[in-house]
């Protein structure tokens, strides 16, 4: 179950780093003039307002009211829409997703709305959290809630795939594979790990009474500095990202 919420300045203060990381991807779609393209959990519209210098036409949609809000400011066409729930048919020729299919814990729903979206011979261009992603941070939420009695999986707001699990459920739904990479991206922060705990794992804090998650917050990030902190103070996070490149047959 997840508790989560955005606050889209909050995010573009210190989550930055998701779309400067990421920046490659719209290299990876390739958008060409006259294309209609779909952005799939497009956040504030930090990436998808790269893709309009392409000649493209983009929808963006997020589940996220205020990201949403956020997007339009900036001139984009965006919606408010559940990922596991797109109703679109045959409008796309691309659909692209940063870092957004690891907070949709329906995944055959998800894949299915993109074919379902995408017109033959579409294509589907993603990154996200994979197998290992964070893995220090979910091994001392996971301690210190269970000595709390909390189970933190209930809590879990993410899906974090190997490229085998995602392979087989795309290719069930009948998309070509054309490419498909996990690898480590150790991600550094611009302020201190208790932003970004509040930012990105605000449901593990949602059983807690509010006056303890703070302290909660606190008390994770003394676990975390000795692996993620660097001797300048830098903390670092143990990214590992899943990148894939798809299609649905022509």
């Amino acid at each position: 179950m997840s508790n989560q919420t955005w606050n889209p300045t909050d995010y573009s203060r210190h989550a930055s780093f998701v779309v400067d990381m990421a920046a490659d991807m719209v290299d990876l779609l390739a958008p060409r003039a006259g294309e209609r393209i779909l952005d799939l959990g497009c956040g504030d519209g930090a990436l998808t307002v790269k893709l309009l210098p392409h000649g493209c036409t983009v929808v963006a949609v997020d589940s996220s009211p205020d990201q949403v809000g956020a997007a339009c400011a900036r001139g984009l066409d965006a919606h408010v829409v559940d990922g596991e729930r797109l109703a679109f048919n045959d409008e796309f020729d691309a659909v692209l997703s940063n870092a957004a299919l690891h907070w949709m814990k329906r995944p055959a729903a998800v894949i299915d709305g993109v074919w379902q979206a995408l017109r033959p011979g579409g294509r589907f261009v993603a990154e996200m959290g994979g197998a290992g992603n964070v893995a220090t941070v979910l091994d001392a939420v996971g301690t210190l809630l269970a000595a709390r009695g909390i189970d933190a999986a209930a809590w879990s707001p993410w899906y974090f795939p190997t490229p085998e699990a995602y392979r087989e459920l795309l290719e069930s739904r009948g998309f070509v594979v054309d490419s498909m990479v996990l690898f480590p991206r150790p991600t550094p922060q611009a302020g201190d790990v208790v932003h970004w705990l509040r930012l990105f794992a605000q449901s593990f804090a949602a059983p807690l009474p509010a006056a303890e998650r703070e302290d909660f917050y606190a008390e994770l990030a003394v676990r975390l500095a000795p692996k993620l902190c660097n001797e300048e103070g830098r903390w670092i996070l143990d990214y590992v990202r899943l990148r894939f490149t798809a299609h649905r047959p022509a």
